[in-house]
């Protein structure tokens, strides 16, 4: 049987979403898509992005996998699921914005961070979250340790750091992002007090949505930004 969440939830956006937004879905289904953001996530059922950006169909184009990961560039004849959608947003979309989306108790990142037995034989997730290696590391040279308060915390925010880095491994994100054309962006979500947090590129440091320049600033504010 057809799990009765989503049944009931499609007949909830039959009655009242669909009405009020079928002419830009007919326009998007005859134009297409073209979305200004590209928006990495975790694919924590808790941190939908849609949802925390409040945003509609055809605004963000979206790649969720688990710790919100980009993997170094690589030039292999394997699948690459996450950097093939990184092409296509970039390279096809031409979106102005990739915005890497951390979060709070991300399972993934304590995996990495602490530790985990495999979930199978093939240790899929294992094998994943292994590429926050190089995030963890960083804290070790700095000596941050599993053992210390908000280790974890900090670890999701190195990761951030990390996908970011690994992003202009990609030579057409470089370029773009080097000519102007691509802006990158970090941010952090409070799954228990909704807090966003960005990115500063600068200090590496993440700083509320609400707090930063002393003003308050609606979620939809990053989207539009224009930080690189």
């Amino acid at each position: 049987m057809f799990p009765q969440v989503l049944t009931d939830g499609y007949r909830s956006f039959l009655g009242e979403r669909l009405p009020s937004e079928r002419r830009k879905y007919e326009t998007l289904g005859k134009e297409g898509q073209e979305p200004e953001v590209l928006l990495i996530g975790c694919c924590d059922s808790r941190v939908a992005p849609e949802v925390i950006f409040d945003t509609g169909p055809g605004q963000i184009f979206t790649i969720r996998n688990v710790a919100n990961i980009v993997p170094p560039a690589e030039h292999d004849t394997a699948y690459h699921g996450t950097s093939s959608a990184i092409e296509f947003a970039v390279q096809a979309l031409k979106v102005k914005h990739i915005v890497v989306l951390g979060h709070a108790t991300c399972g993934g990142i304590k995996a990495a961070g602490l530790g985990a037995d495999p979930l199978s034989s093939g240790n899929y997730i294992g094998r994943w979250v292994s590429l926050v290696e190089p995030a963890k590391k960083k804290l070790d040279e700095a000596g941050d340790t599993p053992d210390k308060e908000g280790f974890l915390t900090r670890l999701e925010y190195a990761m951030v750091a990390q996908s970011l880095e690994n992003l202009m491994t990609f030579d057409f994100i470089r370029e773009a992002v080097e000519a102007g054309r691509l802006h990158l962006h970090g941010a952090h979500f409070g799954i228990v007090t909704g807090e966003l947090r960005i990115r500063d590129p600068k200090t590496g440091e993440f700083q509320s949505v609400v707090e930063r320049d002393g003003q308050t600033l609606s979620a939809s504010a990053l989207i539009g930004c224009t930080q690189a």
